[in-house]
């Protein structure tokens, strides 16, 4: 019987066992799953806050006051909607909500400002600049390396 259901109600809610009565793993964690959110739920509010305050030691509350005094954008891009806490991954301290793709950035470099600052001076060594000679006049200036760029694009 799967813990904390009657057999009937197990029954209704998990048909399907073997023919000796025992059910799957598969359908046990499928009962522990809904017990965990029905937990979450009754004691946090919902699992995104127990995620919060499990991981990171803050609810929604200081999420939400913590986005509001970024102005409610991306602490990087200053993209809208931002929704990742992130947080330093040598103290756990909290450093600022960030959007997917900034925070996915931060964890491609390893949290490094020597890799990022490395990446910054790529890109600027690599980039194509408009050069103003003439009033109305631009030359693309040709990086330190690099190839000009296709025809094609």
């Amino acid at each position: 019987m799967v813990s904390g259901l009657r057999a009937d109600q197990a029954a209704r809610r998990f048909p399907h066992h073997n023919d000796q009565g025992q059910w799957s793993a598969q359908l046990l964690q499928a009962c522990h799953n809904a017990r965990g959110k029905e937990t979450a739920q009754r004691l946090y509010g919902g699992t995104r806050e127990y995620h919060l305050q499990r991981r990171y030691g803050v609810g929604e509350k200081e999420f939400q006051e913590i986005l509001a005094e970024q102005g409610g954008v991306c602490a990087i891009c200053r993209g809208a909607d931002p929704q990742h806490l992130d947080h330093d991954h040598r103290t756990g301290w909290v450093r600022g909500i960030l959007c997917f793709n900034c925070n996915g950035g931060l964890g491609q470099f390893r949290d490094s400002p020597m890799r990022l600052a490395r990446a910054i001076t790529y890109l600027r060594g690599t980039t194509w600049q408009r050069a103003l000679i003439h009033p109305g006049v631009y030359q693309m200036c040709s990086p330190t390396r690099g190839r000009p760029p296709s025809r094609r694009s």
